[in-house]
């Protein structure tokens, strides 16, 4: 069993809901996704990431749970999820689900009896204040859509706490029966065949004083206790957590021996790299990969470009957030609660390929996991006339049939996007698995390649000089050294560069993508010349130890 298997491996994130309807009723399903089980492995997927599919009243697209031990019936059924963490298994792919340990729906059972009786044991599954606290409209996750983070029971005659939405009740983690539950929860998951969570708002989910909520000692000893119950059930289950914090605060969720989390969405990476694609400026982004160093030898970054939510650069500095928004969300409508651009990834960039190509290809070669988006390997678009997230979440763009292949029902979860540059009769997998340089064969390559360089997930790492919009990066395991160099500038851009490896005094780089041999010249440096929006793959002496694209691609 490889209980590092994280290390090396390509994560997809989907949504049941749309990806593909197996019964025809509109709503994507267990049964359709099994169905495109073959796609994904041989996109080069080795785990899936499902967001949540439990019974809910959906008003937070599944985050709302109504119960934590099911499925919700429009995705069918706990023998549809085992038969699909099945056909994972025996392609080779593991499976990770959201876990949502924080907060449930009001619709949950426990909260219905906390409303019901004040004696019950469940009233104390929650966070109640008899009056109403004076900083209620203080921390809430969705300003400008959410006014305050407590609520008033008239059933209960108390105030309810709330991170999130009102109809989202925040679990009393604090509780020891709570955390009891949680355990179950994970437990319950491992046994049905999940490899790995998501750990949803885990700051929030540690946050454990009850109502003294605003300055709260995290109980980093939970996220211990759950590893412990995860790897004695299972040795090969993970937890990445969604954490929008400090890089100088991650370790505190590793853990300084890695007994806590195993994975961190890194943030900070991800709101500089779009600094970088907008303004061609890397120093930010350089700055953040050298604070993102010295991890327990079990923990690892997870890296992404877009995903179900928000592009949230809250974090950037004023002038770095509002340049992110004039290149990439200059419109209101493109924006969301002040701190995020609500779409996808092409539209983004323009439906520029070779700009797609290259944050692709700097999200891939950064040191750690790389998390990829459903759609995004053919390039969808958004629809912005969806209310909030959801511009982002349209179903699956499978062919150029009626809803593009992604249900056979006129009413489709959410409209499917239907014109223009990004509708579906014009990006599709169909037509592009056709054509040899469409973006989802790129894709392929380029995710295979990456499987093939285990350097980039395991190894270590030199930032190398370079001008300030080009990073250039050197990583090395063992006798594998690497080299990746992009250029974030529209414009050709020539550049000489060391590669800080022993033993490579006198062996020439060899681009992947074109099997060109750049020989180290005579002043000790590797001269390197790159296309506007250009990026190189290089490794160092030949490629004989990997196996590279079937066919040779133009220089990037």
């Amino acid at each position: 069993m490889d209980q590092r298997w994280y290390k090396n491996t390509i994560i997809y994130s989907l949504s049941v809901d749309s990806f593909l309807d197996g019964n025809g009723d509109g709503i994507g399903d267990f049964v359709g996704l099994m169905n495109r089980l073959d796609y994904l492995n041989g996109l080069g997927v080795g785990a899936v990431w499902l967001t949540p599919f439990h019974p809910s009243p959906r008003r937070d697209h599944g985050y709302d749970v109504a119960d934590y031990y099911s499925v919700d019936p429009r995705y069918g059924s706990l023998g549809d999820f085992v038969e699909f963490t099945h056909g994972c298994h025996t392609r080779g792919m593991r499976v990770m689900m959201d876990l949502v340990l924080n907060h449930t729906s009001d619709q949950h059972p426990w909260f219905q009896a906390a409303l019901a009786d004040p004696d019950s044991k469940f009233r104390d599954y929650y966070i109640w204040s008899d009056e109403k606290p004076a900083d209620a409209h203080e921390g809430m996750v969705f300003p400008g859509v959410q006014d305050s983070t407590w609520t008033y029971s008239p059933e209960a005659k108390a105030w309810y706490y709330h991170k999130f939405f009102d109809f989202q009740p925040d679990l009393n983690i604090a509780n020891p029966q709570v955390q009891t539950e949680l355990m179950k929860i994970i437990a319950f998951w491992l046994e049905l065949g999940v490899s790995g969570f998501r750990m949803d708002a885990v700051p929030f989910l540690i946050a454990a004083d009850g109502i003294r909520v605003k300055d709260a000692e995290p109980a980093y000893g939970l996220l211990r206790r759950i590893r412990e119950l995860a790897q004695w059930r299972k040795g090969d289950a993970v937890f990445l957590a969604e954490a929008n914090i400090p890089p100088e605060d991650c370790l505190k969720y590793f853990g300084e021996d890695g007994d806590r989390l195993h994975m961190m969405f890194n943030f900070p990476v991800n709101q500089t790299l779009f600094y970088a694609l907008a303004s061609a400026d890397t120093r930010p982004l350089r700055a953040m990969l050298e604070a993102s160093r010295d991890l327990p030898p079990t923990a690892q970054w997870a890296h992404f470009l877009r995903n179900h939510d928000e592009l949230d650069i809250g974090r950037l500095p004023d002038d770095q957030r509002q340049a992110v928004f004039d290149a990439f969300g200059p419109d209101k409508d493109m924006q969301l609660y002040g701190r995020g651009i609500r779409r996808r990834l092409a539209p983004m960039l323009g439906g520029d390929r070779r700009r797609l190509e290259l944050a692709y290809s700097l999200m891939l070669t950064m040191p750690g996991t790389p998390v990829i988006r459903y759609g995004d390997e053919i390039g969808m678009g958004d629809d912005l006339s969806l209310p909030e997230r959801d511009a982002a979440r349209t179903p699956m763009q499978w062919s150029g049939a009626r809803n593009g292949g992604f249900t056979s029902s006129t009413d489709p979860v959410r409209p499917v996007i239907d014109d223009g540059p990004y509708g579906y009769r014009t990006v599709n997998v169909a037509m592009q698995r056709t054509d040899s340089g469409s973006l989802l064969n790129w894709t392929e390559r380029m995710l295979r390649t990456r499987k093939e360089l285990p350097e980039l997930g395991q190894g270590s790492y030199t930032i190398l000089p370079a001008p300030d919009h080009v990073l250039a990066m050197c990583y090395v395991l063992e006798a594998n050294v690497s080299v990746f160099v992009h250029n974030l500038l529209d414009q050709r851009a020539e550049l000489r560069i060391p590669v800080l490896a022993q033993d490579c005094s006198d062996r020439p780089l060899v681009c992947i993508q074109t099997n060109e041999i750049i020989p180290r010249h005579a002043d000790g440096w590797y001269h390197l010349v790159l296309q506007p929006s250009g990026y190189r793959w290089l490794r160092i002496g030949g490629l004989e130890d990997m196996i590279v694209g079937e066919e040779p691609e133009a220089d990037a």
